[in-house]
């Protein structure tokens, strides 16, 4: 981790006057034991190099007790690291966290000191004066003096300010007018002025931002949900409310978690308008040594209010008082991979550790967030209109039964009529398909193979302006070919479906004057990237965008009037639990950037079974009314929010071995009153990456020790070498 290049450990230790558990960011089932050097003086959180086999490995104090009369040798600690200790109520949250998700403390811990593995700043040599005369005085000398006089200055720094030679201050040096003296440079964040004017709020954004300045003021933990319509203004509600914790107490520290990147930057922006200076910015995008630097700054208290991503919970937050999840809803919280973990829940669990107060804000909250809203858990504070005089979209159904889209097209008359009516007004539209690429899939006409990625089950996807064939799942990425790779026929490959790149062209075949532009993550491949493609679009530089989720939310363009949907359908297929809610969120959302502004605004779902409960609430927009609906299924079923659930993922190389094992944990399940274990089953995606998939699903009451359940249910097997088990609290993704 760059922190422990020049520790040196020791052989085993015969006997220590204190033993220090360290947690080590290693999927490892407990701390380790470790001798505490005489003179050392550790305290838990302390960072430490601690040996580990023929390695040293950064690890955390997790505890510390009396040694004496201990019988067995402890390898000693090598070294106290020269970083911020973890408080002690990050290092609670991570223990928290593990056992929530029911893993290993380890997997957590490597997220909270990932911020560590960027490279330290260089210590500068700066010159400052010594006190001593030059032998020489000269009009040049006097200015480098004088310049020196404001503060340790680098050479080249001293030289420029006093529009000298480097040789002038070289020879101060050499004379001892002038001395070296070594610096790290630390990164400042500017604190944020919290007596800036504010914006002025209308009655409803007012009155929410009262509900939270109380519970605020109330100190401690409490959850507020923020329900706002799209354009209702939460954002500015949240910002006043972080306004508030802040003068409340002058180290107090804030969180403000995003789900997509291009959102960062914006509302990046408007803290930097409302405060006068940047947050600190946490995400994938940030270059290690500037995440090193926020890491390090949130730990001392140097920086006051933090933008992120999920991972930016477990930032180690010397004094946080505030944490705001904006648009709750989002599936980008759940990470999949590695240590699993859903960020929204994982918010509320730091603010209770924290003794923190924490905003939930969505114009389309979770079920699981309005039900707990619903029963008194949270606080519900409601924005029910649009900022100023902008008025909610309408929404329409296309039925593509009744006027389907011509032969080889994909845009139905009634959306392509709507978006030319709209060209024609100067106002712009958006094309939304929740799917990257040209096609979604590519066969071969002469013997009818799907192309598929190599030991996988996935599709491989066409994407036409790269070349290439993609698998999104598994990131496998091949050159288009010219043959069919199995029957060797020429020309025989055809794309089959839509991708926003097959929209765009169309839309480009059908409106040859108009500006059109592609908004995916494969055209927005950075956060500058996505910052130009939404301030192109917001000057009016770009008529219609082909996007996909990436504009779906949070975003204002003025002159957006119209949003199409080309396949409103596409989220209602599959066996997902969450599928219905995921398509209402996901399309209320898109529908909610048309008309922000003075000009009315329209949506257009194309859809091939408007008759479904779905597009029906979508029409009437009638959230209440679908959101009744699917709760009394969750109900009538045990699901979330009224039952709990786990998935058991296996995967293995070899069919066989996987089968055997599967089975003996089948056996192994305990018997317990109020859980239901379903499977194992083959998952949608069988094959991925030459691995077998097999799944399990646990149904659990609200009540139940669940993972208390799927702890003694894993203590029961031993997996092979070659067996991968991998646990889901509240799966969001069953493939």
């Amino acid at each position: 981790m760059g922190l422990i290049e020049s520790a040196k450990t020791e052989g085993r230790a015969p006997a220590a006057a204190r033993i220090a558990s360290v947690l080590l960011p290693l999927p490892l089932p407990e701390a380790f034991d470790y001798a505490e050097p005489a003179g050392m003086g550790l305290a838990e959180g302390d960072l430490v190099a601690a040996p580990l086999g023929p390695r040293l490995v950064c690890g955390v104090v997790a505890a510390l007790r009396d040694g004496t009369g201990g019988n067995r040798p402890l390898r000693p600690i090598a070294a106290r690291l020269d970083a911020p200790a973890l408080p002690p109520s990050t290092l609670a949250f991570v223990t928290w966290a593990a056992r929530y998700s029911a893993d290993s403390a380890g997997q957590p811990l490597a997220i909270a000191l990932r911020g560590l593995r960027g490279p330290a700043p260089r210590p500068q040599r700066l010159l400052r004066l010594t006190g001593k005369a030059p032998r020489k005085p000269t009009a040049a000398r006097a200015r480098v003096m004088a310049a020196a006089e404001g503060g340790p200055l680098t050479s080249a720094e001293l030289a420029r300010a006093a529009e000298v030679s480097s040789g002038v201050v070289g020879a101060l040096l050499a004379e001892g007018v002038l001395e070296e003296e070594l610096r790290t440079p630390t990164k400042t964040f500017a604190p944020p002025d919290l007596e800036q004017a504010s914006p002025k709020l209308n009655p409803s954004q007012a009155a929410a931002l009262a509900g939270l300045e109380d519970m605020i003021g109330a100190g401690g933990f409490a959850v507020a949900l923020l329900d706002g319509v799209t354009g209702s203004g939460k954002t500015e509600v949240y910002l006043e409310a972080l306004a508030h914790a802040l003068r409340r107490d002058p180290e107090a520290q804030a969180l403000v978690l995003l789900p997509e990147i291009a959102l960062t930057q914006a509302v990046i922006a408007r803290i930097a308008q409302r405060f006068g200076a940047s947050p600190a910015e946490w995400h994938s995008g940030v270059a290690p040594a500037a995440r090193r630097r926020v890491w390090e700054a949130a730990a001392l208290g140097a920086c006051r209010i933090v933008v992120g991503a999920r991972s930016a919970l477990f930032l180690p937050f010397k004094r946080l008082r505030l944490i705001v999840v904006d648009e709750e809803h989002d599936g980008s919280y759940k990470q999949e991979e590695g240590f699993i973990y859903q960020a929204r829940d994982l918010a509320v669990a730091r603010g209770r550790i924290e003794a923190a107060p924490v905003i939930l804000a969505s114009a389309t909250p979770s079920l699981e967030t309005l039900w707990n809203a619903g029963q008194g858990r949270y606080r519900w504070l409601r924005l029910a209109r649009r900022h100023g005089g902008a008025t909610m979209p309408k929404i329409e159904l296309v039925d593509l039964r009744l006027t389907p889209p011509e032969s080889g097209r994909w845009l139905a008359p009634p959306l392509v009529k709507s978006l030319r009516d709209t060209l024609a007004a100067g106002e712009q539209g958006l094309l939304f398909l929740n799917r990257r690429g040209y096609a979604p899939l590519v066969l071969c006409r002469a013997c009818g193979e799907r192309l598929r990625a190599p030991d996988s089950d996935s599709w491989l996807v066409e994407h036409r302006y790269a070349g290439r064939l993609v698998c999104h799942l598994t990131g496998f990425s091949m050159p288009r070919p010219e043959r069919c790779p199995y029957c060797q026929a020429k020309d025989s490959l055809v794309a089959v479906g839509p991708g926003v790149e097959r929209v765009e062209e169309e839309a480009r075949q059908l409106f040859p004057a108009a500006r059109i532009c592609v908004f995916s993550s494969d055209t927005a491949t950075s956060p500058e990237a996505a910052r130009a493609i939404i301030e192109a679009m917001s000057a009016g530089e770009i008529d219609v965008l082909v996007a996909t989720q990436a504009a779906a939310k949070g975003h204002d363009f003025p002159n957006l009037t119209l949003v199409g949907v080309v396949d409103a359908d596409l989220g209602l297929r599959g066996g997902d639990l969450r599928a219905a809610e995921r398509t209402f969120q996901l399309l209320a959302q898109v529908a909610g950037r048309a008309g922000r502004r003075a000009k009315p605004g329209r949506a257009l779902l194309q859809t091939w079974i408007p008759d479904h409960p779905v597009m029906q609430a979508l029409a009437a927009q009638d959230r209440d009314a679908f959101v009744a609906v699917e709760l009394a299924e969750r109900r009538a079923a045990g699901l979330p929010p009224f039952g709990r659930l786990a998935a058991l993922i296996v995967s293995g190389p070899d069919q066989t071995a996987l089968e055997a094992f599967v089975k003996r944990l089948a056996a192994a399940a305990p018997n317990a009153e109020g859980i239901d274990v379903f499977g194992p089953a083959d998952a949608p995606f069988a094959l991925v990456r030459g691995r077998r998939r097999k799944r399990f699903l646990v149904r659990a009451d609200r009540g139940v020790d669940l993972q208390g359940f799927l702890a003694a249910w894993r203590a029961r097997v031993r997996a092979p070498a070659s067996i991968r088990l991998t646990i889901d609290v509240d799966p969001y993704s069953f493939l």
